[in-house]
């Protein structure tokens, strides 16, 4: 039996469509913010803090602060590792330093069954973005 390319296109059209269709979608992380403030003493400058929800299995996309950014683990784990240092895995209790230049190339919840929690705290130029995708 010999199929001509019309069907033949159509089928895999009506395929691929049905496995989009039902292919979930991946959950996203939660970021709350919890305070913006001018730093006082320094013009120009501002600080940031809010929580971000990993839910499981969650890795954020390769991005970099322009910021000085501290981190504090509050519930599960997290994976993280910056452009040329070594990958290590955070759990509650622990904190974390980012550079203001450093690009995050893996920021992932370490667990597919439980979320993570944790706790930022930025500084940054004022009105500067809190987070900037890399390419």
């Amino acid at each position: 039996m010999h199929m001509s390319a019309k069907p033949m296109l159509l089928l895999a059209f009506l395929i691929t469509g049905a496995l989009i269709i039902t292919r979930p979608v991946m959950a996203q992380e939660t970021v709350t913010p919890l305070i913006s403030k001018d730093l006082a003493g320094v013009s120009g400058k501002e600080v940031e803090m809010y929580t971000v929800d990993f839910p499981p299995g969650y890795s954020s996309p390769v991005h970099r602060h322009n910021a000085q950014v501290f981190l504090y683990v509050l519930e599960g784990s997290i994976v993280t590792q910056v452009k040329g240092g070594k990958e290590i895995t955070l759990v509650p209790g622990q904190s974390y330093y980012e550079d203001p230049n450093d690009i995050h190339t893996v920021s992932r919840n370490a667990s597919r069954t439980k979320p993570a929690k944790f706790l930022v705290f930025l500084i940054k130029e004022k009105g500067a973005p809190s987070l900037v995708l890399e390419k």
